[in-house]
């Protein structure tokens, strides 16, 4: 670990003394239902950016603190609203973009969290609740961290700071690109700290150096005109049931590898990563074997992966004897790092295609695609951040790729190519982020925060 100097270890103090407060508005939050989906309250997602808005103001930092949005290219409505504040650097200071976003994923079924998921409710350590950790707890860091610097330099730092509290990225971004575009010059910045990622585990920080990309879709196979009964056609004419059970399973090899011709994946050396590991962070049962080859973590970070997520057929409540005319199914593929989103998507489009059972008729809509991203770690500031990491958590940080997507940074490598890119994050692998039962570590939590406080006060003291 490096040394602190006075200023660092005043900084720090600060943070930790920050804790406390950062954690009771981050309940504040929680407890605002803002899911940005089709179907849900807007006025509820209103209310959240209206509530981190107030925090923003609450620092007594900013030059323009407001909430803002911008239109959908693909329909001209406008995006839900995110939270824009700015601070000019003085002094030849460098400006740092702290990005999160306050909007959340879906309950699911409630019957499955062991409290009400907009409650926050502390157990063994861990504070549980919708967002909790993906990602109001990355707003708070945020905030708890700036707090932090103002108590211990005083609000007339140096250092330039430009807060980005995106309203729709669980959603799918879809305005993101126009923000941007429109909020270009407020938005710039030499280093961007995107918190919505995660750590090693929940004592070891680390910083995330590669993402896949995602491409997703719906699919629908129809094989009948209408629904016939089952036991009149059955065995002669193919339900749309079976056509796309078949199908589907194309998708993988005997392994449950991806088994779709274009789809590509990374060579790169991943750490050590045990299948006992594996089982207790994914909850994979003893009976339940894993899928894929090669080592764990390379199926994870440089593989593509395809899941099924979601499928519109008739319930076992409401089934009956008939064949099914047509199934849609949502599919969601990972890309791995040195494959365009598009490509993955073009590939996957004409494997199911081509191998579309008995003439089975395919039609795709609701494409989504996301590039994966690698992180540039020769920069200074990533050198800042793993020395305040080190620092706020007592342990030397590590590098890991992470499974998931954060598709908008493509966009924000386009709007600033010049701007190092530090995707970090609260969560710890125990977190269940879009899963019910959803929760933050605090100690990770205390820990993140400092961290970035201490990565505030060292660029604040640095001309990059």
């Amino acid at each position: 670990m490096t040394s602190e100097s006075p200023r660092s270890a005043a900084v720090r103090d600060a943070a930790l003394s920050a804790v406390p407060a950062a954690l009771a508005d981050l309940g504040s939050l929680v407890r605002i239902p803002s899911v940005a989906f089709p179907g849900f309250e807007r006025a509820e997602v209103e209310r959240s950016a209206a509530a981190v808005a107030s925090l923003a103001e609450g620092l007594g930092i900013f030059e323009r603190v407001e909430v803002a949005t911008a239109a959908i290219p693909s329909t001209g409505e406008q995006g839900m609203p995110a939270v824009l504040a700015t601070r000019a650097a003085r002094n030849g200071r460098p400006t740092i973009l702290l990005y999160a976003h306050h909007d959340v994923q879906p309950v699911g079924d409630e019957s499955l969290w062991e409290s009400a998921p907009f409650e926050p409710t502390v157990r063994d350590g861990r504070l549980y609740g919708r967002g909790a950790a993906d990602d109001k707890a990355g707003v708070m860091a945020h905030i708890g961290a700036l707090r932090a610097l103002v108590e211990a330099a005083g609000p007339d730092f140096d250092l330039g700071v430009n807060l980005f509290i995106e309203g729709e990225e669980e959603a799918g971004s879809a305005s993101f690109a126009s923000f941007l575009s429109h909020n270009a010059d407020a938005l710039r910045a030499d280093v961007i700290v995107v918190a919505d990622s995660g750590n090693w585990d929940a004592t070891t920080p680390a910083l995330t150096v590669s993402l896949r990309g995602n491409a997703r879709f719906t699919m629908t196979v129809r094989t009948l005109e209408h629904a016939s009964h089952s036991g009149m056609f059955g065995g002669a004419v193919p339900d749309a049931m079976l056509a796309t059970v078949k199908l589907l399973a194309t998708l993988w090899d005997d392994d449950g590898a991806v088994a779709v011709d274009g789809l590509r994946e990374r060579d790169a050396d991943t750490p050590a990563y045990s299948e006992e590991t594996l089982r207790s962070e994914a909850g994979l049962p003893a009976g339940v074997s894993p899928i894929g080859t090669g080592s764990i973590l390379s199926r994870i970070w440089n593989k593509p992966s395809i899941t099924v997520t979601g499928i519109d057929a008739p319930s076992v409540r409401n089934a009956s004897n008939t064949l099914s005319p047509e199934v849609s199914v949502v599919i969601s593929a990972r890309v791995a790092p040195g494959q365009s989103g598009d490509e993955a998507y073009r590939a996957v489009e004409a494997h199911l295609r081509a191998h579309a059972p008995f003439g089975a008729e395919v039609t795709f809509r609701d494409i989504e695609t996301g590039n994966p991203f690698l992180v540039d770690t020769s920069g200074s500031a990533v050198s800042h951040a793993r020395a305040a990491l080190a620092t706020g958590y007592g342990v030397e940080p590590v590098d890991i790729g992470v499974g998931g997507s954060i598709p908008f940074i493509a966009d924000l490598v386009r709007e600033f190519p010049a701007a190092q890119i530090l995707v970090t994050g609260v969560e710890d692998p125990h977190a269940r982020a879009h899963s019910p039962n959803e929760s933050l570590h605090l100690d990770t939590f205390r820990h993140a925060l400092v961290s970035e406080a201490l990565l505030l006060e060292r660029l604040d003291a640095s001309q990059l």
